[in-house]
């Protein structure tokens, strides 16, 4: 993996990690919301009882990657960047060991994750082998005085199967004093046998004050405005407890796509098509990948609270009387299959790359005739 130097700019290439202009997780100062994670680290490194892989595990955006750079910083610390913190994860700002490794430049730290493609301007969907093969030319060099090496896989979700397998066998002939960091939205997917191989650390979504914390955070450091408490309170229901998916609907125009979609979705049976073709004209551009992701997302999570308001009549009160509109028991199936045909569509459409225009406009005709019946 290619490192930059101590001082220069971190990684003038893109990165699939990092969110538009905020703080990347390894610059991110403060971790909110996951006090109990990091006492489970501080103690085992404070004790030298390290497991040789952690499986940090939860819902995307709530600290995860912030989490396993701390972790790393703290693990690859020399004594005297932390003997006055005690035993936290903290270690001292702008020492050389925190530098080296915001800076991606740490001689005993490797990160795998997907690289960005020059020729074609894109990240791949998954991370290839050749970026865990890189792993035993790593492993191979002296780890220095500390004797301690800390890899990430951010995020081991988008391993493809020969790369899993790759990591894999490191796994199960770790080096000493090796501490694998592997970070996962879906533990599920991961191979059965990278999971028994990992110590998990399940850590939950934020609290609405810990997340309002970590998006000031982000948002003050990215020099960009704080939402009105009138847009917190549209805004915390969305972001569901992540700080990562707060500030993609900020930054992205995930409060204006919401608004767009309540707006149809509130003219049904009959389509908007002037908002429809709008969004489909808008959302199809290659450029606009980030705010399509987003859009879709938000129309699917949308869709989804209807269902669950028809099946169980619980929710905000608009979702639950325009279920009742729509939907009701009689078509609660048809909205159901109609939730899971528009899942596969999308994931035919980004791995194929296929139309976005076709897929938005094909989405809400379904979406149309099922709610005629």
């Amino acid at each position: 993996m290619a490192r930059a130097p101590l001082g220069a700019d971190i990684e003038a290439l893109p990165e699939a990690d990092r969110l538009d202009d905020f703080p990347h997780p390894r610059e991110t100062r403060a971790l909110y919301g996951q006090d109990a994670a990091q006492e489970v680290f501080a103690e085992a490194i404070a004790g030298g009882r390290m497991h040789h892989a952690w499986l940090l595990a939860g819902p995307a955006g709530i600290g995860k990657a912030t989490l396993a750079y701390l972790v790393a910083r703290a693990a690859l610390a020399e004594p005297d960047e932390r003997d006055m913190f005690g035993q936290g994860l903290t270690i001292e700002p702008d020492s050389r060991t925190d530098r080296l490794v915001r800076a991606l430049s740490h001689p005993a730290q490797f990160v795998i994750r997907r690289p960005y493609d020059t020729k074609t301007k894109r990240f791949p969907q998954t991370i290839p082998i050749d970026e865990v093969r890189k792993l035993k030319g790593f492993l191979s060099l002296s780890s220095g005085d500390q004797g301690r090496r800390v890899v990430i896989v951010d995020s081991a979700d988008e391993l493809n199967q020969n790369a899993a397998n790759a990591l894999l066998k490191s796994l199960e002939e770790p080096p000493g004093r090796t501490v694998f960091l592997l970070i996962t939205s879906a533990p599920g997917r991961l191979l059965a046998t990278i999971r028994s191989r990992c110590r998990v650390i399940a850590m939950p979504p934020l609290s609405d004050s810990d997340l309002k914390r970590a998006a000031a955070q982000a948002l003050t450091a990215a020099e960009m405005a704080l939402p009105e408490e009138h847009d917190w309170d549209k805004l915390l229901p969305l972001a569901g407890g992540s700080v990562g998916r707060a500030l993609i609907l900020l930054g992205g125009g995930g409060l204006g796509l919401q608004a767009r979609i309540d707006q149809v979705l509130g003219s049904l049976p009959k389509l908007d098509l002037r908002v429809v073709h709008g969004l489909a004209d808008e959302l199809q551009p290659i450029a606009q990948d980030r705010k399509f992701q987003l859009f879709m997302d938000l129309f699917q999570a949308s869709l989804g609270r209807l269902i669950s308001a028809a099946a169980t009549g619980e929710g905000a009160q608009r979702d639950v009387e325009l279920a009742a509109r729509l939907i009701g028991p009689q078509r609660l199936a048809t909205f159901a299959e109609l939730w899971e045909t528009l899942a596969r569509d999308k994931a035919d459409t980004v791995t194929l790359n296929l139309d976005r225009k076709s897929l938005i406009l094909g989405s809400f005709a379904r979406l149309e005739a099922a709610s005629r019946g």
